[in-house]
């Protein structure tokens, strides 16, 4: 805001206090000496769109777009008064542009999604408006009524709910073709994980102890560590165990292949203690976020044989996660639950000195070498090294067992779905 000759700290004053009259004609007095002081020009501009003169308040926003052209509150005014007047595709547009002067300006980017459905265009409408809660909530607002102001209430409330008939839509159309090819009662037990995940239905955990942080698949037989008997790939995979360990070993020496797996101070102090000693995890990669790392694949070709041969849960930017995973001594990594039950995960156990564990749903479990062990990560879990030397395991993610190879296809597109729209929004 740009400053005149006369002082518009009585103006601001009579405007906190909630006296918008009073505050309209001090910041008219304002203008009257300083024509192009922004702050007037807009507070008076929103005072005569109340009272319905909008060929005033258009008149003045445009001359503080004039004035201030990178002020985000003026562009979002002016975009307010163009919808009262019509004028859709002008108001889109300043909406447009006050969210990119201010990328977080959520009330400016809600009235953006609106135009957009109201012009039509519903998909960008649902990441505006998703993207708008987003970083509403964020802030701290729009969590419930009590931070959203009353006359913003309606709008709020039918972005959310814009926001799941939009995703509903998507996942139809993602559904209906396997229906067709998998027959009415596939889609079953998906239906329902989307109503979970869109809030259309409360989940129910047949154990309580189990707790996604993402993605809730119902009616699937709960336990913290699944028996072996479910895998008919356990034994092969057992068999391999000496091999796989010493392609490890021949890897392990080269620390340019290894890496943090909290990329960062913050999120290793948040995760890890130490036993006696500064924790460490670090691991060699040979899938990241469902990325395959292509070098290190080729670098343990047995390994790489070794692992084609299990059911594991590929999804695109997601999953798998597959690593010959190293703690240090004395690390322990803090409790923490997984993101789905759609997947669980396996641990072959390469090099396991004394007094090393895995604990899920307060179940403990003792490593030993070439016993694969696989357990529901979903359940809190946690994982220690107490020796004094270092512990290896290969970890790695499968499908859960009791899932339908048409549910197993479900899931892929819808997970791969849910972290595309995510990342529009993220760059909306």
């Amino acid at each position: 805001m740009n400053d005149g000759m006369s002082d518009p700290s009585d103006a601001r004053r009579l405007l906190k206090s909630g006296d918008l009259a009073a505050a309209e004609l001090a910041y008219e007095r304002v203008l009257a000496e300083t024509p192009d002081h922004t702050e007037a020009l807009n507070v008076v501009a929103l005072g005569s769109l109340r009272t319905g003169r909008t060929a005033r308040a258009l008149d003045l926003l445009e001359r503080a777009a004039v004035a201030a052209p990178t002020d985000a509150p003026t562009q979002h005014h002016l975009g307010r008064v163009y919808q009262a007047v019509g004028d859709l595709r002008r108001a889109a547009a300043a909406h447009a542009k006050a969210v990119h002067l201010e990328p977080g300006f959520f009330l400016a980017r809600l009235s953006w999604a609106e135009v957009l459905e109201q012009l039509g265009k519903a998909e960008d409408a649902v990441i505006q408006y998703k993207r708008s809660l987003d970083e509403a909530q964020r802030a701290g607002r729009w969590l419930g009524p009590e931070t959203t102001p009353e006359p913003l209430r309606p709008l709020v409330l039918h972005a959310v709910s814009a926001v799941r008939q939009g995703r509903r839509a998507t996942f139809e159309k993602l559904i209906g073709p396997l229906r067709e090819r998998y027959g009415g009662s596939s889609m079953t037990r998906v239906e329902r994980c989307l109503r979970v995940y869109l809030n259309d239905e409360a989940p129910v955990y047949p154990d309580p102890r189990q707790r996604p942080t993402f993605l809730f698949f119902p009616d699937l037989p709960t336990s913290a560590y699944i028996h072996s008997a479910r895998f008919d790939w356990i034994e092969a995979l057992e068999a391999a165990t000496d091999s796989v360990r010493a392609e490890m070993e021949g890897i392990m020496s080269s620390a340019s292949a290894r890496e943090r797996v909290f990329g960062s101070d913050a999120l290793e102090a948040e995760h890890l203690r130490g036993i006696g000693a500064v924790p460490s995890w670090n691991a060699y990669y040979f899938f990241r976020h469902g990325i395959r790392r292509d070098d290190n694949w080729r670098s343990c070709p047995l390994t790489a044989r070794t692992l084609e041969a299990l059911p594991l849960s590929a999804i695109r930017e997601h999953g798998p996660e597959v690593l010959f995973s190293v703690f240090t001594p004395g690390t322990h990594l803090m409790p923490h639950r997984g993101v789905t039950n759609t997947r669980v995960v396996g641990h072959l156990p390469l090099v396991i000195p004394e007094d090393c564990a895995l604990k899920v749903g307060g179940e403990i479990h003792e490593w030993h070498e070439g016993r694969v062990v696989v357990f529901d990560d979903t359940y809190e879990h946690e994982a220690w090294n107490r020796s004094r030397s270092t512990r290896v395991v290969l970890i790695f993610d499968v499908w859960n067992p009791y899932l339908s190879d048409a549910e197993r296809a479900a899931i892929t597109d819808v997970v791969g779905a849910i972290g595309d729209f995510r990342n529009l929004v993220e760059q909306a």
